[in-house]
């Protein structure tokens, strides 16, 4: 069957089918202890993502049904100060790998997002257990760091204990 992929803006008539891709990730395929209400945003997006510069992409396959499309997303929450932090990048198990390369695809958006408006550095938090996530990230050149780097303003998430920072360009000096 021939896929037909495009990475989209979405927003809160998303929402349910965002909340079904992210959580069997999570709560299923790798333990994770979260849950739909230790992550509000996942219930309005357009608020947690959108309202202050950021956004939220989906990685949809139009070839499906429309309830079915979803196979990756990747949120952007704008802190201010040109800094970014990412959010709930998932991609679908049968989705991931370099085939459909949606995973680069969504991070790809969102740093061409972050380079037309003005934030230079991304910051995430990540599980420990996530190790192929690590690899990604740290490809495509995200930097190891400690908790006590990050920034004042990262809105910390209960179950992350591994954190990147990727520099994608210096702030001008006023």
């Amino acid at each position: 069957m021939e896929h037909e992929i495009i990475i989209s803006p979405v927003y809160n008539d998303y929402c349910k089918q965002i909340q079904e891709l992210i959580l069997p990730i999570q709560q299923i395929e790798f333990n994770v202890p979260v849950t739909l209400e230790g992550q509000p945003d996942l219930l309005d997006i357009e608020t947690n993502y959108h309202k202050d510069g950021g956004g939220f992409w989906a990685a949809l396959d139009k070839s499906k049904p429309e309830d079915h499309q979803m196979s990756g997303t990747i949120g952007l929450i704008n802190v201010g100060q040109h800094t970014g932090v990412i959010r709930k990048m998932f991609v679908r198990k049968e989705y991931r790998g370099k085939e459909f390369g949606i995973g680069q695809n969504l991070l790809n958006t969102l740093i061409a997002y972050c380079n037309t408006h003005e934030i230079n550095d991304l910051y995430l938090g990540t599980v420990e257990i996530l190790k192929a996530a690590h690899r990604f990230y740290e490809k495509n050149g995200f930097r190891e760091i400690n908790v006590d780097e990050l920034p004042v303003i990262f809105p910390r998430m209960m179950a992350d204990n591994k954190f990147y920072h990727l520099k994608l360009k210096e702030s001008a000096k006023i």
